[in-house]
């Protein structure tokens, strides 16, 4: 996997994983900026290669009064100032055709939402801005099937897409990661472990997320020990009054110790 292809990303060669982070939704520009300044100046001092995270719009929410954004345009354009501001690349999640295109010109990843990876017509959308598509797998999906969406990219002219694994769906309430799916789902493209994602804990009685940020580190370890490429995180300095998901993201305080670790299991990873 080539990341220097990817607009202003740094410490491409590294050795390290690479990491999507940021918040889950994009609340305002300055909530974005601190994020960001705080993540960067982090991963320059670990010299991990990094995409800011930041979706412009939660159009797959459980009930109708959920935050879904402060307007398409406003949250794309603090997502270019990001960009600008940190020499930093970005991602957003897209949700409709129409998206694709117009987010294409504002981030450098478009990621396609794990209930969604099987609409083909996202995904060729997605594709054929030639973006970096990065695919989430459906918690209904297996890893096994998660090779059809790559090559629905690939088929649309795209070479860079990536998998990212957000646990599965295990009885009603609860999200597993099997981690065998990790080298399956590397022999169709670079695989991404989506930390935070992979342990909410949807409610369905009250349509509000649960979840165990308690248990980032112990997933976060062994996505790493793994040989995943990249790892996802959603962080926060306010967790508990975020718009979006702040129930399983991870304290931005708690983010330097955190990857610290990371890097430091990586380091003997990268000597077996």
């Amino acid at each position: 996997m080539d990341l220097s292809l990817i607009p202003n990303i740094k410490h491409a060669d590294s050795n390290n994983f690479f990491l999507l982070a940021g918040p889950c939704a994009i609340e305002g520009e300055d909530m974005a900026m601190r994020i960001a300044e705080k993540v960067i100046s982090i991963t320059d001092k670990l010299e991990i290669p990094y995409i800011f995270k930041g979706s412009f719009k939660k159009a797959n929410r459980s009930r109708v009064d959920s935050f879904t954004g402060i307007g398409d345009e406003k949250a794309l354009k603090i997502l270019r100032k990001v960009s600008e501001t940190f020499k930093v690349p970005t991602v957003t999640d897209i949700h409709e055709v129409s998206d694709a295109a117009k987010a294409a010109e504002y981030v450098d990843v478009l990621q396609i939402p794990a209930f969604l990876v099987r609409q083909t017509d996202l995904v060729v959308a997605a594709a054929k801005t030639g973006k970096v598509v990065n695919l989430k797998k459906g918690q209904f999906m297996s890893p096994e099937a998660m090779q059809h969406a790559v090559r629905k990219v690939h088929d649309s002219g795209n070479q860079k897409a990536w998998i990212t694994d957000r646990g599965t769906m295990f009885g009603y309430q609860d999200m597993i990661v099997d981690f065998r799916g990790i080298p399956t789902m590397r022999q169709y493209a670079p695989t991404v472990l989506d930390v935070t994602h992979s342990l909410q804990q949807p409610n369905q009685s009250s349509g509000v997320t649960g979840g165990r940020p308690d248990m980032i580190e112990t997933i976060a370890r062994a996505g790493v020990v793994n040989n995943v490429d990249g790892l996802f995180i959603e962080t926060h300095f306010d967790p508990a009054n975020a718009k979006s998901d702040g129930a399983n993201m991870l304290d931005l305080a708690y983010l330097e110790k955190l990857l610290t670790n990371l890097v430091a299991i990586r380091k003997v990873v990268n000597t077996l």
